[in-house]
């Protein structure tokens, strides 16, 4: 373990550049650089963090113990635990059932569905890991909105931006706050004025936050927001899948009569999904691969433009033309739903190619349509590699999108027409996430042993099952944390952190010191942008520690200002997990966010500054 650096030396002048703080500034723009463009998973970047940073120990200072020392960190379990938590209340249905009775408040009011979506969203993830909220809530709001006859466009982003300010109500809101609790604990040894936060240490700034949030979205923000989804949208004129749906009958004699479906997939070809087996007027939606063929079937297949005509040569078949409407497509939600697959953020899709067949033998459903970052591809879809946040238009059986709501490889889009919800453990549930709170706010036992003991009564009081304790789980934050914690550590112990601090003085000392503090509020919500939440609280706590205390500033303004800036990212899709969740489902361009973020960020810098100053003082 290296000697930690004291950094509470005079930074007014200039350290010493040494090959420890030029390597270990290499490692941090190499992070940079592979976070930004998304080359590696972002665990993947994580754990060659750990490695890069060990080889390097000569200059680095991290020896293979304080290299995985990030997964044994109170912040890492703590969070791992809180996500457990987080799952067993979602198995309850509860927070669908808060929504939904929102719902009937909002009417077809935009303002009151606004209210009831921040209101149902907000206060729910100050003590529940944001994601799963959103996860859970896209498909009810988006209900709302039908009903209403109000774009989901008007309400998912608020959706999105109410998770993320709510999750500054507590120190358990989100794992930015625990990991920067764990970083001003660290860096209390060097800083009198830093220590641990306690569980609701922030508290009445986040309140004022979420107060300031919540009116900007209500009273304007959804002015910004264009409708690009129309109220009760057709998922399949939205998608143009009627332009590369056909239907092909299986003619008397055929060779595919008495072969199975799998066996009509690869005499087509890999570039034809069949979609639908209509028999006798009967509709097998997501026909499984054995299913067995007979003379007079009809099969619907999803193909490219060019490939439809091709199906006109195939022998024992015979092009029947597109379906009489496409809206036969969706027939009723006894036979098959049509509704949108969110990949999600630690999906096993991602990075995967889209292959139709596979997909609807694991998933028991069938692939209508891809849409990326907004757009819809066109083309062909077969072979593309998925993204987080790449949303899928499906087909499937009503038991089959009950099951696949409750997978965590995707986010249903609509709400299954007949949930699966463990409501009776609602009540146990809640008991359960007031006692981890109320025993950590009493300072009994610290937050880490606590939520570890509420994992453990989800489990003995059966709101969790054992082997459901490991889907809760987001392993790629899990390993993100335990990524860049050390390279936290190389950034203080190399004096990267005073150098860094010494930049942020000697360009900007000559400002007053509240204008300094808003300018590390700007610069960590910019940097959040690009990087992850996680790595910008890493990089940028020891910064602004040391540059507080080398103008003769609070240090702790400084760490909850970085705090709260990179818990709310609201300038881009790719910034913060839950804006991707959203993307596809609302329909939204890239520009729509920072339409609609640029000014509450402003805004928010703002009032979080003039927050600080006023309870802590600068």
């Amino acid at each position: 373990m290296p000697e930690p650096l004291v950094l509470a030396q005079d930074v007014t002048t200039q350290p010493e550049l040494t090959t420890d703080i030029f390597v270990v500034l290499g490692v941090v723009a190499l992070a940079l650089v592979l976070f930004l463009t998304e080359r590696l998973p972002i665990d993947v970047t994580a754990i060659l963090l750990i490695v890069v940073l060990v080889v390097l120990e000569p200059w680095t200072g991290v020896d293979p113990s304080t290299g995985v020392s990030g997964f044994s960190n109170d912040a890492t379990i703590t969070v791992l635990a809180m996500l457990i938590l987080s799952g067993g209340v979602a198995r309850t249905g509860l927070v669908q059932e808060l929504g939904r009775r929102m719902a009937a408040y909002a009417g077809d009011s935009v303002h009151k569905q606004l209210f009831a979506t921040v209101l149902a969203t907000s206060p729910a993830s100050g003590f529940l890991n944001n994601t799963p909220i959103v996860a859970l809530l896209v498909p009810v709001v988006t209900d709302v909105a039908n009903r209403g006859g109000t774009s989901p466009s008007k309400l998912l982003i608020p959706l999105s931006y109410a998770s993320q300010v709510g999750g500054m109500l507590t120190l358990i809101g989100t794992s930015t706050n625990l990991l920067a609790s764990d970083i001003s604990g660290r860096l209390g040894e060097e800083y009198p004025e830093l220590h641990a936060f306690s569980m609701f240490e922030f508290t009445q700034l986040g309140a004022i936050v979420v107060v300031t949030g919540a009116l900007y979205l209500i009273v304007v923000g959804h002015y910004l927001i264009p409708e690009r989804v129309p109220p009760r949208a057709d998922y399949l004129e939205e998608y143009a899948v009627g332009d590369y749906v056909a239907e092909v009958a299986v003619v008397p004699g055929s060779p595919l009569a008495g072969e199975t479906v799998g066996d009509a997939t690869d005499r087509f070809g890999s570039a034809v999904d069949v979609v639908q087996v209509v028999r006798n007027r009967n509709r097998s939606v997501a026909p499984r691969q054995d299913v067995r063929l007979r003379e007079g079937d009809v099969l619907v297949v999803r193909t490219e433009r060019e490939a439809i005509t091709a199906l006109e040569d195939l022998d024992g078949v015979e092009h029947v033309g597109k379906p009489d409407s496409v809206v036969d497509l969706s027939t009723d939600d006894e036979t098959g739903i049509v509704t949108e697959l969110v990949v999600s953020l630690d999906s096993r899709l991602v990075g995967e190619r889209l292959d139709p067949e596979s997909f609807r033998e694991e998933f028991g459903a069938a692939v209508l349509g891809l849409r990326r970052r907004g757009e819809l591809v066109n083309e062909r879809i077969v072979g593309r590699r998925l993204g987080v946040g790449d949303t899928l238009l499906v087909q499937a059986p009503p038991e089959t999108l009950d099951r696949l709501s409750r997978r965590e490889d995707v986010i249903v889009a609509r709400e299954p027409p007949r949930p699966d919800y463990r409501a009776d453990k609602a009540p146990i549930a809640v008991a359960i996430m007031i006692g981890v709170v109320a025993v950590a706010a009493l300072e009994l036992y610290p937050i880490l042993l606590s939520s570890l003991a509420g994992v453990v009564a989800m489990v003995v009081t059966g709101v969790l099952k054992p082997n459901e304790l490991y889907d809760a789980v987001e392993w790629d934050v899990i390993f993100l944390l335990a990524g860049v914690i050390p390279l936290g550590i190389a950034l203080e112990g190399s004096g990267a952190a005073t150098y860094l601090a010494w930049l942020v003085v000697s360009t900007a000392g000559f400002l007053p010191t509240i204008v300094v503090l808003w300018l590390f509020y700007i610069a960590t919500g910019l940097i959040t942008e690009v990087v992850s939440n996680n790595a910008s609280v890493v990089l940028m706590v020891p910064v602004g520690a040391a540059a507080a205390a080398g103008i003769g500033a609070n240090p702790l303004a400084f760490v909850f200002a970085v705090t709260f800036a990179a818990s709310t990212s609201f300038l881009g899709p790719i910034g913060y997990q839950t804006n991707l969740f959203v993307y596809g489902p609302g329909g939204y361009r890239f520009t729509d966010y920072f339409r609609v973020g640029a000014p509450l960020q402003l805004l928010l810098s703002v009032v979080t500054v003039l927050g600080i100053a006023f309870f802590w003082g600068v």
